[in-house]
């Protein structure tokens, strides 16, 4: 058991650091498929259907923002890509030759203004009728989801357990729920930390949570997997990191297509920042974000000015014990689009400072084995478009944790969106089992996945 906790090792520790700890960790685990599939452009996120678009044109809405969808046609590389996601729009689907994106009326004028030629989305295009929820109601609410893991407790006390780790701007508890054999005992395990719902209007995340700690708690002491990984790892959800967001999007019995926190923004009318441009890694460095209040990539006003950001990376930062960070292995999950992601977003760059050949081949490799499991697509983030201030490049480089983002169901607009059916939850949240169970499996040792185990973790 550990009686105390060190501080934060410097930035110039850090890869000794990791090295240390992949040694100690690297005696137990199995190897790793590391199939190669074939890249594909993908999607990260979307709105639902709604009233017709002022030319005329079905579009998608939200009834209460009036955020449509439109395609901008004449957008192809990442570079083009990227300089679109420059000016603060939010790109929800990458095409071939096209993207998707949400935006009210004043944004599409300001877009059209620059000169990008936008249509709005057909309405089969973007998903309708039995494709997409009926109502908030098919999901979990922010209260309901805080029950299932009181009562997770109750049923596991042995298992599971719960703490606050803060709260949000309007005041909510931001949980964090630790699953491990003995989960009392602070044990020297790997630790695995699981992220979800950072964008408001991604509920499906919040389900993934849920199922995955019910698949880990039933399975303890029947599953021989399940029950090797929970005897010698130690495992945290959080379920919600933006509960004010969800509950916004949901609060009026419609969706509202709500992105960012809740938080004001002084100087301004405009709410909210987008929690997932907030980290502090190269926040704000290279036209991954936006710098207006009104955008829905807006940074915030300073790295981890968003009190949500800021209670997530304390906790992190408060798994450095003995001058060495215990979390190994992350998944941030958001919707949509069948992608797994891995650093940096912030350069096209496979390898750059902190990240060398070795590291990238480990994230590939793993990346590429739960991908194999689920069918995404795995790529490197940036090869969709630049990304700054984001969660995974902050985790790996500032606290050497690998770190992946899963855009999870539907591959398209056409399944639903942010909003695909409740009919579709456990299938698409199961489907994700084997890939959950690959990280852990690989969290005392990632570079095991390259050959490189003797190396790294003897």
């Amino acid at each position: 058991m550990r009686t105390s906790r060190a501080p934060q090792a410097s930035p110039a520790s850090r890869t000794a650091r990791r090295t240390r700890r992949t040694r100690r960790y690297g005696a137990a685990g199995a190897a790793v498929l590391s199939l190669a599939l074939a890249l594909t452009l993908g999607t990260q996120a979307t709105a639902v259907p709604g009233p017709p678009d002022a030319a005329g044109g079905p579009a998608s809405a939200a009834p209460d923002t009036g955020i449509r969808q439109y395609e901008v046609t004449g957008v192809r590389g990442a570079p083009e890509r990227s300089a679109l996601a420059a000016t603060g729009t939010a790109i929800d689907e990458v095409l071939h030759g096209s993207v998707l994106i949400s935006a009210d009326a004043a944004e599409a004028e300001r877009l059209r203004a620059l000169g990008y030629e936008l249509a709005p989305l057909p309405a089969a295009a973007a998903g309708s009728g039995d494709v997409q929820a009926a109502a908030p109601s098919d999901y979990h609410t922010y209260e309901s989801m805080r029950a299932v893991v009181d009562a997770a407790v109750a049923r596991h006390p042995d298992l599971v357990s719960s703490q606050v780790i803060g709260r949000s701007h309007e005041g909510r508890d931001i949980i964090a729920v630790k699953v491990s054999a003995d989960v009392a005992v602070d044990e020297d395990e790997p630790e695995i930390l699981f992220t979800h719902n950072q964008h408001a209007r991604e509920h499906l995340t919040v389900e993934m949570a849920l199922y995955t700690l019910e698949e880990l708690t039933s399975g303890y002491g029947s599953d021989a997997r399940i029950t090797r990984l929970l005897d010698t790892r130690e495992i945290w959800l959080i379920p919600s990191v933006n509960p004010d967001g969800k509950t916004y999007d949901t609060e009026s019995g419609a969706f509202r297509s709500w992105r960012k926190n809740r938080q004001p923004n002084a100087g301004s009318s405009a709410i909210g920042t987008d929690l997932n441009r907030n980290w502090d890694y190269m926040w704000g460095c290279c036209g991954g974000s936006s710098g207006s209040a009104s955008s829905a990539t807006y940074r915030g006003a300073a790295p981890e000015s968003g009190p949500e950001t800021r209670v997530v990376a304390d906790f992190v930062r408060s798994r450095v014990v003995g001058g060495e960070q215990q979390i190994t292995a992350h998944i941030d999950f958001h919707t949509y689009g069948e992608l797994i992601l891995w650093p940096y977003g912030y350069t096209y760059a496979d390898t750059a400072p902190g990240l060398t050949a070795d590291d990238r081949d480990a994230f590939a490799a793993v990346g590429r084995a739960m991908a194999a499991s689920n069918g995404y697509t795995p790529q490197q983030s940036s090869d969709l478009y630049i990304t700054d201030g984001s969660i995974g490049d902050w985790m790996w480089a500032e606290e050497g944790i690998f770190s992946y983002t899963f855009e999870m169901y539907p591959r398209s607009a056409s399944g639903g969106g942010f909003y695909p059916p409740g009919s579709v939850i456990d299938r698409e949240t199961a489907r994700n089992r084997e890939a959950v169970l690959i990280l852990l499996e690989n969290a005392d040792c990632m570079y095991r996945s390259i050959g490189k185990e003797a190396q790294y973790c003897s």
